[in-house]
């Protein structure tokens, strides 16, 4: 009786030890990512060939504990090597794991290579070759804490590979993974018919036709680890092959079952068709060219419908794989009744939106990324939902879109601007910002408050979603995700890309470029349009200062309104860059336009020049590391117009704002240094933000005696 252990990917242990059990393997002990288990030879070559689920077998030869790292070379000395395979042979070691003495893969291995090596020395043998590429036998070795597993990959390496798969899709499925999503379905069990409307490369209909036509999943393998070893027995493994050979070519005449494969992408089907031919199948599986949402029973029983639909990993833009989604629902609702439904997702809000009630979920891995594997029984002639609002959802947030729709766009192309804000947590159950930049829409979640389960946030914007491409007429592509609290579901939906999305968008005779992804600003803030409206307006003929500045929008705006001079200071490179671009798409050249890198409160201090008009909008708190001390606006404000006061000019005037939403100015504080405040919020506040007349303060200081 030899010892194995069984490896295979997390979540597949349980079916993994009932295979094991099946295929008469003794003493099967289910352990992480694998199982242990016993057999004679016969067995073990019948495991081989017929185990569906392993990535590889081990044989083992050593188990046992070591507390020095020479105690680990020892352990492998005793092993008797030149037992297990020849010194022509060329041998790689494999080692896996690492504690207190062992915390590098490389070193853990040399140890294993020199003793396997100065065993066959020692024992009269020529020292074996080590071969990365062109290894005959992979040595094994594992350590966890104390103890140290040794032994040889009995079975070879990549056990899930079956040979029939020469061309895939964008992310193909591993064949094992398969095998385990049609064990975890229940479709074992009665083997009905099976439907996979996402088909890819066809490796689920594959697996599961070779399972009902009783193929083994080795019969095309060519490489095995254990014909390395000297214990091999050719024959009897020859024997195992050939009956396997002949249950195949008996199991697909017999087979009854059917499956049927859909993909929309014509080049897939193909490649598909071409597997499901290598892999001696094509009588019992049907490809097609075809929709996933429009799919229908192709058949009158009802049978399982086991997929793994594309998600945020594989394809394309999230939005649009929630509307996939949703209406992949309710196809099923309206078309599957008395089916079971098995889908995979490593998007758990992607399966939400089909808004189906699960019977069963269970984690799977796909290789290191998480994933949920979800059963569905669709009732018979009635829809499965798991809220009152599915039909319906977020009807109040369509209709309050809508609303804003017909008073803000008629006012926004008034002005004109073709970027606004269409909702703003108006609704307190959907507390998100929706802005309108030309065709596209930019989402923003708001942080909701703790109370509020994250499993009723992710819900919510699921639904605003889904419904805004409805409610405003823009494509789900064009619809960018952006969130502001760090949260688990909302950072699974859209990733930051490195890729940009810009465009050049007009505020009144003003044009700007804007990046919808790369940043969580699109460098330009909506609310302060009228603000830099008021800076234009006041730029004549005026020496301007932007401090702060962002992507110089306001500076802009006072070039446009005609004033004689206008110095942008910041302290990021990319935004002064962005700025100077800004300048150029309005046609704005000159020396009397200056862009400056600099810290902005120690520019102050050194700048000897004066100015007309001061534009400064800081943040609310800032420790940059280039910073030589921190910023708060709260504490800092009248030390910072204080310190303007002594670069502005006689009559001149500061425009100051920030977006602390509870800021308090210091009257008597200013004036204590000659400078007097009056709020101008009300007449800056565009109708789009009049709904949150706290997003920002807007000020304007001038001299006391003015």
């Amino acid at each position: 009786m030899y010892q194995f252990f069984a490896a295979a990917p997390r979540g597949f242990e349980f079916p993994l030890t009932q295979e094991l059990i099946k295929l008469g393997a003794n003493d099967v002990k289910e352990a992480q990512a694998g199982a242990y288990f016993g057999a004679d030879l016969e067995t073990a070559y019948r495991i081989c060939m017929w185990s569906r689920l392993p990535s590889r077998i081990i044989m083992i030869l050593y188990q046992g504990k070591f507390t020095t790292v020479d105690e680990l070379y020892e352990a492998a000395f005793c092993v008797d090597w030149p037992a297990v395979f020849s010194e022509k042979s060329k041998f790689l070691v494999d080692f896996v794991g690492s504690n207190k003495l062992i915390n590098n893969t490389q070193f853990g291995a040399l140890k294993i290579k020199d003793a396997i090596v100065d065993r066959f020395r020692d024992d009269g043998y020529k020292r074996p070759d080590v071969s990365k590429e062109e290894c005959d036998i992979r040595i094994s070795a594992r350590i966890k804490r104390d103890q140290v597993t040794l032994g040889f990959n009995f079975s070879g390496s990549a056990m899930h590979q079956r040979g029939y798969r020469g061309r895939t899709g964008d992310a193909p499925l591993k064949e094992n993974l398969a095998c385990n999503m049609l064990a975890r379905s229940g479709w074992l069990d009665d083997q009905k018919d099976i439907m996979d409307p996402f088909c890819g490369s066809a490796t689920i209909l594959i697996e599961a036709a070779m399972i009902a036509a009783d193929m083994a999943p080795a019969l095309n393998r060519n490489q095995h680890g254990f014909t390395s070893w000297r214990g091999h027995n050719a024959k009897l493994w020859d024997d195992i092959y050939q009956e396997a050979q002949a249950r195949a070519s008996l199991g697909v005449k017999r087979c009854k079952t059917r499956f049927y494969g859909f993909d929309n992408d014509p080049r897939v089907v193909r490649a598909a068709r071409h597997n499901v031919q290598n892999a001696g199948v094509a009588a019992l599986v049907t490809i097609e060219q075809a929709d996933a949402v429009e799919a229908t029973p192709q058949t009158e029983q009802p049978g399982y419908l086991i997929a793994n639909p594309p998600f945020g990993e594989r394809l394309g833009n999230y939005n649009s794989l929630l509307q996939l989604y949703f209406k992949f629902g309710q196809q099923l609702k309206s078309h599957f009744g008395g089916w079971k439904i098995s889908l995979l997702s490593s998007e758990p809000e992607l399966l939400r939106a089909m808004k189906l009630k699960f019977d069963k979920r269970i984690q799977m891995y796909n290789g290191n990324l998480e994933c949920e594997f979800c059963n569905y029984s669709i009732h018979e002639n009635r829809l499965t939902t798991d809220s009152p609002v599915d039909l319906e959802f977020a009807q109040s947030f369509v209709n309050r879109v809508k609303k804003n729709r017909k008073a803000i766009e008629k006012w926004a192309k008034s002005q004109p601007t073709d970027c606004y804000r269409l909702y703003d947590a108006d609704i307190p159950v959907y507390n998100v910002a929706v802005d309108r930049y030309q065709d596209y829409l930019v989402v923003q979640e708001y942080a909701a408050p703790s109370h509020i389960p994250q499993a009723t946030t992710q819900r919510r914007l699921t639904e605003v979603l889904l419904s805004l491409p409805a409610a405003t007429g823009i494509e789900p592509d064009n619809i960018i995700m952006k969130t502001r609290a760090k949260q688990r579901g909302s950072e699974q939906y859209q990733k930051r890309s490195n890729e940009s999305l810009e465009l050049i968008v007009t505020e009144y005779q003003a044009r700007f470029k804007v990046d919808l992804t790369r940043y969580l600003d699109s460098g330009l803030f909506l609310d302060h349009r009228l603000t830099r409206k008021l800076v234009g307006q006041k730029s004549a003929d005026k020496s301007v200062l932007n401090l702060f500045a962002y992507t110089g929008s306001a500076s802009v705006h006072a070039a446009l309104g005609g004033a004689k001079s206008v110095t942008t200071v910041d302290m990021s490179r990319t935004y002064l860059a962005w700025a100077q671009e800004n300048f150029s798409l309005n046609k704005l050249s000159g020396r009397q336009y200056q862009f400056i890198q600099a810290d902005c409160l120690k520019w102050i201090d050194d700048c000897t020049t004066e100015f007309d008009l001061i534009f400064i909008d800081p943040p609310t708190f800032s420790n940059s590391k280039r910073m030589d001390t921190t910023f708060d606006v709260e504490r800092d404000h009248v030390a910072l117009l204080t310190g303007l006061k002594r670069i502005l000019s006689a009559g001149g005037e500061i425009i100051f704002t920030n977006n602390r939403r509870k800021f308090k100015m210091d009257f008597d504080g200013l004036a204590e240094h000659g400078l007097k405040a009056i709020n101008i919020d009300a007449k800056l506040l565009p109708l789009d933000f009049k709904r949150n007349p706290q997003i920002h303060n807007c000020w304007s200081v001038v001299r006391h005696e003015q």
